[in-house]
């Protein structure tokens, strides 16, 4: 359990005044259990008269604190042994029957109450761990997706969650209540008979022992076991994403065929964790049997040889508190094994949890609220890894207003350069400055409030056209994302959809050709107004027509901005201030399109194979 309280103790603490609360009443519920086994003893002793001595009343407060419970035992006898002189044995047992049934109202009440307050603490806990995975993943550096599978980490929030809410927090009842119950048991037990209880005790670690046999690898093989189901989530993905190639290539029962080989061994891991599972009942059972049976026999020898110091009925009493006590600690044993289980999803979204984010933000970093100079790349380097350099040694300043645009190979280094201006990634080398201010000395919030992206590919949410422009830009007006949308020549196609503006985009935009979905787009940064524009390849992907209307768009949107275009088509960067051609990290050459193309260079030769 030592695990558990260490991954779950910081829920935990959010949650105090419903585990006092639980704590509380299952300490009022094992007393009230206790007790009602009580009005056994008078029943047995007196009313069959296993038991002939008279009893007689002694005043309460007498004696010690320890004295207490042999004085509240002696006048419980004494009041039902005046019950049945008085009223006979038929109404003594319907009495005694009628204070059982009251005790029992209040221990199911009060088991009850515990277990209602568990509720909120159980689903609190899954939200609360939901919500930091999901506040964890949106603020993760891009370079954590890069070595991550996008399965896996669906997985991790959903498949991982839900293993720890059916395996440790639906176990929180029986961690919770069960080790006050067992304490409360054996206090009474040693109360009754200290000798019959250190025995019982000597016995109890072989009940521990098989049960922590069967336990050992069962959080080792639940952590191979959610790793398979990662694998079929992750090929689920990559099979959505890549439909069109998969029946392109003919290739349906190739894919078939590799899903299978992970949902078998998916399913010969899953098979061994829950027959080692449903192991614990029968075994803990049967061990618990083997006990009784053993302080029977040592409790019958003591009583035989009068060396005991309780009589028989007394002794049937401890009999029936220790089978009692043999429930709780079945429950806790099979709530051990549940945990193992969740523990071991909790160790897959504590992957999540712990992740570093190298992207920090210093304490009391500076705000900056515009762009008056200029943007500053001094002798910036980057790297993913120390194997590779992707950007070596980059000097380049783009003044207010200007537009530069960035070409070169695929590989060249042109999107990465642009990640580190909004520190998407942080240079391993040299420094970017906006308005003399180095980007790590600003908030991250300030400083990617100054740029607006658009992408090569047009990422739109499952949403409406209206919410999907004004994504950038709270509380902005009907009228301010429609001008939005005129500036970027979408108006007219939104229009013309059977719901206008409220027209749902589909997963992705999946519902919008292209060029629509990348209008908007750029509709979206129109309308979040920046002072810095980045455009990744905007048009690349485009056809000619809606190149066309995409391509007057952007020159309404870089028209009052600084602007940092990563250009797959020549033509439509020919009008750049500034042209830098990247060449396995370097900038290798720069100037205009006329300048670039009379040196005779890589751009001339990039320019001449576009023309064919």
């Amino acid at each position: 359990m030592k695990g558990f309280y260490q991954v779950m103790g910081k829920y935990f603490a959010r949650y105090k005044g419903y585990i006092a609360g639980t704590l509380g009443m299952n300490v009022l519920a094992a007393f009230f259990n206790v007790f009602s086994f009580t009005i056994i003893l008078p029943i047995l002793q007196i009313l069959f008269k296993v038991d002939t001595q008279h009893y007689e009343f002694i005043p309460w407060g007498t004696g010690g604190v320890g004295d207490t419970l042999a004085v509240a035992k002696n006048n419980g006898y004494y009041y039902s042994q005046q019950l049945i002189e008085t009223y006979g044995p038929a109404t003594t047992l319907l009495c005694l029957g009628i204070v059982l049934s009251f005790l029992t109202l209040l221990k199911t009440a009060t088991y009850f109450g515990g277990s209602a307050m568990l509720a909120p603490l159980r689903t609190g806990i899954i939200r609360d761990i939901r919500n930091d995975i999901y506040r964890k993943i949106v603020r993760l550096p891009l370079s954590f997706f890069s070595e991550e599978r996008k399965g896996d980490i669906m997985t991790r929030i959903t498949a991982d969650v839900n293993e720890v809410d059916a395996s440790i927090t639906s176990s929180l009842d029986m961690v919770i209540k069960n080790p006050i119950f067992i304490v409360v048991y054996i206090g009474t037990l040693t109360y009754i008979s200290w000798e019959l209880t250190i025995f019982t005790l000597l016995v109890v670690p072989m009940l521990g022992f098989g049960i922590g046999r069967i336990g050992k690898k069962l959080k080792s093989r639940s952590l191979v076991m959610q790793d398979k189901l990662s694998d079929s989530v992750s090929q689920i993905e990559e099979t959505l994403g890549g439909l069109r190639i998969i029946k392109a290539f003919i290739a349906e029962e190739k894919m078939i065929d590799r899903f299978q080989r992970v949902t078998d061994e998916y399913r010969d891991i899953s098979s061994r964790v829950a027959i080692r599972q449903s192991a614990a009942h029968p075994v803990s059972e049967f061990l618990g049997t083997v006990m009784i049976v053993l302080v029977l026999w040592f409790g019958g020898w003591l009583i035989f040889n009068g060396s005991s110091s309780i009589d028989a009925s007394t002794f049937i009493y401890y009999l029936i508190i220790l089978y009692t006590t043999l429930q709780p600690i079945k429950d806790l044993s099979k709530a051990g094994y549940a945990i193992q289980k969740g523990l071991a999803s909790m160790e897959r979204i504590n992957k999540i949890l712990s992740a570093e984010n190298n992207i920090r933000e210093i304490e009391n970093a500076q705000s900056i609220d515009g762009l008056n100079q200029d943007i500053v790349l001094k002798d910036v380097s980057f790297s993913y890894n120390e194997n590779r350099e992707i950007l070596h040694e980059i000097n380049l300043t783009i003044k207010k207003g200007q537009t530069v645009a960035l070409v070169g190979q695929s590989g060249s280094g042109k999107s990465t350069l642009v990640d580190l201006i909004p520190r998407y990634h942080d240079v391993c080398g040299g420094c970017i400055t906006i308005d003399g201010k180095d980007i790590r000395t600003l908030s991250i919030h300030s400083l990617r409030s100054l740029i607006g992206n658009v992408n090569q590919e047009a990422i739109l949410f499952n949403d409406t056209i209206r919410n999907n422009i004004a994504f950038g830009k709270d509380g902005a007006t009907q009228e301010e994302i429609e001008q939005a949308a005129r500036i970027a020549n979408a108006h007219e196609f939104i229009m013309d959809m059977p719901e206008g503006y409220d027209t749902m985009v589909g997963d992705r935009g999946g519902r919008l050709s292209g060029g629509q979905r990348q209008r908007i787009s750029i509709a979206r940064a129109i309308l979040k107004n920046p002072p810095i524009l980045i455009l990744d390849e905007a048009t690349s992907a485009l056809d000619t027509e809606s190149e066309r209307l995409v391509q007057d768009a952007l020159e309404k949107l870089m028209s009052t901005r600084t602007t940092i275009a990563i250009a797959h088509r020549l033509s439509t960067i020919k009008h750049a201030d500034e042209i830098c051609v990247l060449h396995e990290g370097q900038i290798v050459e720069r100037g205009t399109h006329e300048e670039l193309i009379a040196k005779n260079g890589y751009y001339k030769r990039l320019n001449d194979m576009q023309q064919l």
